[in-house]
């Protein structure tokens, strides 16, 4: 049965007993309401280590005051049982006072992806991420971290953070889980009403399109962007972006780059989707 461990003390030192006795820990960090993107995610951690440590923390730090930090779904006793399922050996799910001291000061930034895209849109986001992904590695000190590439930007930020503060964790990306119609799984699905449900796939929809054009040879990067933002807008949708970029780096592609990556945010009524494909063209 996975323990439980609520306490960032009580955790170190599993961490550390862990450690003492040549153990290798991989973590999964999560805001729960656990779907099968999460389990894939822990299937690939659990070859990777000899402990499974899964994170499960609503990271306030993340929401801007207009978003759903109050409405996040959470079913703690749900998620606990996938993760028995899924072999977990420690499930750790602090309180936000455990993680945040009443005089927290201190916070970690990326200057260089964050604020593009996501950052464009939500300015405060990564910093958020950042700064909970940094106490997450410190409490846990795991020899591997996995995360989902749906979260495309999310992935490039914390590889950035890893390499350049120095931890000596190996960061692994795993594919993103989709639904059959291509919706990829997001715990924010679950705000969808039967309808927009039936809606949300044009999101994939649209990617895909500029994925075959640009692998068919249309360079024309913008052109490519501006119809799908249009094919949304015009079907109620409120588009944060559409964007051809660098895998690496996110940067802005020129005509003759190859290895692009086509990301996308956009609200449906409430619900904010993002999605992404890789472009080897």
């Amino acid at each position: 049965m996975a323990q439980l461990i609520r306490l960032p003390q009580e955790m170190n030192s599993v961490s550390k007993g862990f450690h003492a006795k040549g153990r290798t820990i991989a973590l999964v960090p999560t805001m729960g309401a656990l779907h099968l993107g999460h389990r894939m995610l822990m299937r690939q951690a659990r070859t990777l280590a000899d402990e499974l440590v899964v994170s499960i923390f609503v990271n306030p730090l993340q929401f801007a005051p207009n978003e759903d930090f109050e409405r996040y779904p959470s079913d703690l006793e749900a998620d606990l049982a996938i993760c028995e399922a899924e072999e977990v050996d420690v499930v750790f799910a602090p309180t936000a006072p455990d993680i945040y001291l009443p005089d927290a000061s201190c916070v970690v930034v990326e200057e260089r992806l964050s604020p593009v895209l996501e950052g464009e849109a939500r300015p405060t986001h990564f910093r958020g991420v950042t700064t909970v992904v940094a106490k997450l590695f410190n409490i846990v000190a795991p020899h591997t971290a996995v995360f989902g590439r749906k979260d495309y930007q999310q992935l490039a930020v914390i590889r950035a953070l890893v390499r350049q503060l120095n931890y000596p964790i190996a960061i692994v990306g795993v594919e993103t889980v989709r639904e059959p119609d291509g919706l990829a799984l997001s715990s924010r699905n679950g705000y969808l009403s039967s309808g927009e449900r039936t809606e949300a796939v044009r999101l994939n929809r649209n990617l895909r399109r500029i994925k075959e054009k640009i692998e068919a040879g249309e360079r024309d990067f913008g052109a490519l962007c501006s119809f799908a933002i249009k094919d949304l807008t015009d079907a109620g949708w409120k588009v944060d972006y559409v964007a051809v970029r660098h895998q690496r780096g996110l940067a802005l592609p020129g005509p003759a780059d190859r290895d692009l990556v086509v990301l996308a945010a956009a609200w449906l009524g409430r619900t904010r989707l993002i999605d992404n494909l890789e472009i080897r063209a």
